[in-house]
């Protein structure tokens, strides 16, 4: 029996989480809600609350699992990406206490615990399968082999799914964040009313939602010379704006679908917990027979125990690493290549 205890601390949620023998026991998340006041996450701001909130997160995600601190075999903590001065908070936390009680730290690149997430779920991914990796800062199409291995297939040469969410909302007038906001009004709104495109790309996989981003705002230039926009067309911008990110990102788990042998289907990070976007995933799965997770609601947006999922797997990997392993804020790891062979 192993106890994995996981600290998340890369943008505006500070969360603890405790994995007891592979099944989750707590999963603590104190979300940041200030930075709306702000139109956006403050990095200094979102680093003090971190400060704060840490060691009382720590306390009752120990307590809700039913263990002391000494009971924790295995401490893991996000090192990156992220905003550098938030990641540093909770994996300087982290190492501080791995050396006083003497127990194995493990950094974890926040993106895999994203991709990894859905085996938090009673029904798990099977290997291999395709992940749709999509949040405020990164869209990623991964094939997954393993528990250790991934590749990549496409990403974002532009703007993130998440990020363009986010502007585009902000343009409109709904405010920040953009995901819940845009499908909030998209739900009630005619997503055929405006024909805002889908970029289309000469590598097979990638994305850009720059364009579409670029459409919506001359878009309005032109519709409303640049005066607010009308609450009751607000809807329809929205509903039609979603349909073109939404559809960018299901035409190429479809291709890959059609190109790669896999078991199943993940949609993980942030924009995961779209609606419209898994009701169109799900008509995917069944056309081509293939089972689609999607974690729920709380292991979407970003959370300790994806870390702690993550960490726990490493360990058991036989992975170790130093107290000097450093923050890094721009993604990168070891078992992504930039092409792949089957």
């Amino acid at each position: 029996m192993m106890n994995v205890l996981g600290i998340e601390t890369s943008c505006d949620e500070t969360s603890v989480a405790v994995i007891n023998n592979g099944k989750l026991s707590s999963n603590i998340i104190a979300s940041q809600d200030f930075h709306k006041d702000f139109g956006g996450v403050v990095p200094e701001l979102s680093s003090r609350a971190h400060l704060q909130l840490i060691v009382p997160l720590l306390k009752q995600a120990i307590a809700e699992a039913e263990l002391n601190l000494k009971d924790i075999d295995v401490i893991s903590a996000t090192a990156g990406p992220g905003l550098i001065g938030a990641l540093l908070v909770g994996l300087t936390f982290a190492k501080g206490l791995s050396l006083s009680i003497g127990k194995p730290f493990i950094p974890v690149n926040h993106i895999e615990g994203h991709i990894y997430s859905g085996f938090l779920m009673d029904d798990k991914p099977e290997f291999p399968y395709l992940c749709l990796v999509v949040s405020g800062g990164h869209t990623l199409l991964l094939y997954v082999e393993s528990d250790v291995k991934f590749y990549k297939l496409g990403t974002t040469i532009d703007d993130a799914a998440g990020e363009a969410f986010d502007k585009v909302s902000k343009m409109i007038g709904l405010g920040y964040p953009g995901g819940p906001l845009i499908q909030k009004n998209a739900e009630i709104g005619d997503e055929n009313k405006i024909d805002f495109p889908i970029a289309k790309l000469k590598t097979d996989y990638d994305f850009s939602f720059s364009g579409v981003k670029t459409s919506v705002l001359r878009y309005i230039e032109k519709t409303y010379n640049n005066q607010p926009v009308p609450k009751e067309d607000l809807q329809d911008i929205a509903a039609s704006f979603q349909k073109s990110v939404i559809g960018a990102l299901v035409k190429n788990v479809e291709k890959a679908l059609q190109n790669y042998k896999v078991k199943s289907i993940s949609v993980v990070g942030g924009v995961a917990a779209n609606k419209y976007l898994g009701e169109k995933l799900k008509t995917i799965s069944k056309k081509y027979n293939k089972k689609l997770i999607i974690p729920g609601i709380q292991f979407c947006g970003d959370n300790a125990a994806m870390i702690a999922y993550r960490g726990s797997k490493l360990y058991e990997q036989g992975l170790r690493y130093e107290l000097t392993y450093n923050a890094f804020p721009r993604f990168h790891s070891e078992f992504i290549a930039t092409e792949m062979n089957i």
